[in-house]
């Protein structure tokens, strides 16, 4: 490693004995040199963290919601702290007023707000696996995760229970009571009568509490308090088991690690709740603004507004996937364009001589405070005036996106990697270290990481340029995957978690995502292909959103997929004389021949090997989405399903290719 290196080696790696990989040495956050941090005194649980948050800060704002006056949005409603828990409370004693015990199951589905985060914290404190609910795993998705996890009442939003509804008879041999975020009609009243199955608007639910105490039970660290499902990119969706210890450990690793950058939580941080709860990220990142006291509020749950529910909350901390954040990228590039020669010139100069001097290395607020004042002020204010953190996660940031939103944004911009299976956090870059650009940057101080080798991919984790596959140690790790046990010994192994993931140490300890394991095959004259490491390199060529490359052992070399960019198609069109609209343009030979030629350019520069090149594509308009199935929730690629949707295509750009 550097002379600056943001990790420490705790234990001595170990070359490859009997054909087993080697495996590299243990390395944990620099800031973890003195051990990992205490955990927090009186916190052994998720209801901890709450409760003890309502004793310290009883009226401080914890949950708001735009006000809707006249049909029109208008300022932000909020609850304390001590309002919030009063309600949790009830809502915890009508739970169990139906009957349901301590270690019962109890879904939640919908968008984020308020009632979400109460209906969780009311499991919290009656002992209660809260298991979220979401369609986005795919179709049956919910119906699947009700009779697997056995959830016997279910909290839904409003506008969902129609499709709950949808998950009827099956369902509904453990799912006996429905409580509605908000109103209920008389004919889905009437539906649910034919099942047996009581359901009770949000207001009448709280009355089944009046008259009726029950104690709260005492709560162990070791105690599972969320059954999350995660998709994976094959077969049926997984139970991940999160306990209170993993929570509580991931919240004292955070409050370390922002400690040692001097970006400590406050009170008065402000976090805007769009990211599904359904999610490790956001749900985690929710857990440390409640143990603050902070505010947390919540958007109206349409993407179009996003940008006005930020302007009008005034976020401090931002949390994103890469999607919306290359959104405001497009949105920024699109304005500068319209902004005429004169205003692209001042910006381009701005830009160039702030990042010069941020890679001289001189943190944001310092290296250009008067671009940042007179040319990217706007841009700091479209995001509410008061970010001072972006933090980027679930899938890979593109690093020309992240660079430029670390010099216009006026804050900190990180990039994390984590899983669910680790409760989120366990790689994030630091702010003002440039270098760390691309990169997942150094483990968070709770978990020690250590490579191991994959010799069918030519990764070595005792290289001088360690590579292989990521693996996790610590109390934040996940207690297995529920009812299957089967694969929980398939990923965890003496204690250490096999994430998967292809990672290379950075000589600033700082860590690099470069390959997926399992994503490699074997084409017909017996090379291998590392296909995620081939995505990763040809998404640098221009005029492309996102590309699927696919290969088989049938065939001797590679095709793929693109979605190209929808604006530089057309430029070149109307530069070469190329009539038609972008789907025509798409289908048009001329410029699948003009994509497949930046593709070779970029395989040329990066000296990719001849059976590495991609001899046919096929150009789709349509971005690939969670909607067809062949994205996860978190925009990985389902490769299966991927081959099964382009299968047609796939043949006949072999079948053209084989012919040429």
């Amino acid at each position: 490693m550097a002379e600056k290196s943001y990790i420490i080696e705790v234990e001595k790696g170990t070359p490859a004995t009997e054909g087993n990989p080697s495996i590299g040495p243990v390395y944990r956050s620099i800031f973890a040199k003195d051990g990992f941090p205490a955990p927090i005194p009186g916190l052994e649980s998720c209801w901890d963290v709450f409760r003890m948050s309502v004793e310290k800060y009883p009226n401080n704002r914890m949950l708001g919601r735009r006000e809707i006056v006249n049909g029109k949005a208008g300022k932000y409603v909020w609850q304390t702290y001590k309002e919030v828990y009063d309600l949790v409370i009830k809502l915890g004693n009508s739970i169990r007023s139906c009957g349901i015990e301590e270690g019962g199951k109890c879904g939640i589905y919908g968008a984020n707000c308020p009632e979400w985060i109460m209906s969780m914290e009311a499991c919290n404190a009656h002992g209660l696996y809260c298991v979220p609910l979401y369609d986005t795993l795919g179709a049956g998705a919910v119906e699947f995760i009700i009779c697997h996890a056995e959830v016997s009442i279910a909290f839904v939003e409003e506008k969902k229970i129609p499709e709950l509804f949808k998950t009827f008879p099956n369902s509904t041999k453990y799912l006996r009571t429905i409580v509605s975020f908000g109103k209920v009609t008389p004919e889905q009243r009437e539906e649910v009568q034919k099942f047996g199955v009581a359901i009770y608007d949000w207001d009448e639910f709280f009355k089944l509490s009046e008259d009726k105490q029950f104690d709260l039970p005492v709560k162990k660290k070791s105690d599972i308090c969320t059954i999350m499902y995660t998709s994976g990119t094959t077969g049926d969706p997984k139970g991940v088991l999160i306990s209170n210890e993993s929570i509580v450990t991931l919240i004292a690793g955070v409050n370390r690690l922002l400690e040692s950058v001097k970006e400590d939580l406050t009170e008065k941080d402000v976090y805007l709740s769009y990211l599904p709860l359904a999610h490790i990220f956001d749900r985690v990142i929710e857990e440390c603004f409640i143990q603050h006291g902070a505010s947390i509020g919540f958007w109206r749950g349409d993407v179009k507004l996003l940008l006005e529910d930020i302007g009008e909350l005034k976020p401090t901390i931002f949390c994103a996937v890469p999607r919306v954040l290359e959104r405001v990228y497009s949105g920024l590039q699109q304005k500068l364009s319209a902004g005429g020669f004169f205003k692209q010139t001042i910006f381009n100069a701005a830009y160039k001589f702030k990042f010069y001097n941020m890679r001289k290395g001189r943190g944001h607020v310092e290296a250009a405070p008067i671009c940042d004042k007179i040319v990217f002020n706007k841009v700091k204010e479209g995001l509410g005036g008061n970010v001072r953190l972006i933090l980027s996660g679930a899938a890979p940031l593109t690093t020309h996106v992240e660079a430029f939103l670390r010099v216009v944004a006026c804050c900190h911009v990180l990039q994390g990697y984590g899983l669910t299976e680790s409760c989120a956090g366990t790689f994030v870059s630091l702010p003002n270290e440039l270098a760390m650009l691309g990169t997942v940057g150094p483990p968070v101080p709770n978990v020690d990481i250590r490579l191991e080798s994959v010799p069918e991919m030519g990764y070595d984790a005792l290289a001088s340029a360690p590579r292989g596959e990521i693996c996790i140690r610590g109390n934040t790790l996940f207690s297995g995957y529920y009812k299957r046990d089967d694969l929980t010994k398939e990923v965890l192994i003496d204690g250490w978690l096999h994430t998967g993931d292809v990672g290379e140490w950075q000589p600033d300890g700082s860590m690099k995502i470069i390959d997926r394991k399992k994503n490699i095959f074997k084409l017909s004259q017996g090379e291998y292909v590392a296909v995620e490491n081939l995505e990763n390199i040809y998404a640098l060529a221009s005029g492309i959103d996102s590309i699927w490359v696919y290969g088989n052992s049938f065939e001797s070399f590679l095709v793929a997929v693109v979605n190209p960019n929808k604006q530089a198609l057309e430029s070149w069109a109307e530069e070469n004389g190329i009539s038609g609209d972008f789907d025509s343009l798409c289908e048009n030979p001329k410029a699948k021949e003009h994509i497949l030629g930046e593709l070779t350019k970029i395989a040329k520069e990066k000296k990719l090997k001849g059976f590495e090149f991609i001899k046919a594509i096929h150009l789709d308009p349509v971005p690939f989405d969670i909607e067809r199935d062949i994205l996860t929730p978190t925009y990985k690629k389902k490769r299966p399903q991927l081959q099964k949707y382009y299968q047609d295509v796939i043949d006949k750009m072999y079948k053209s290719a084989n012919k040429a």
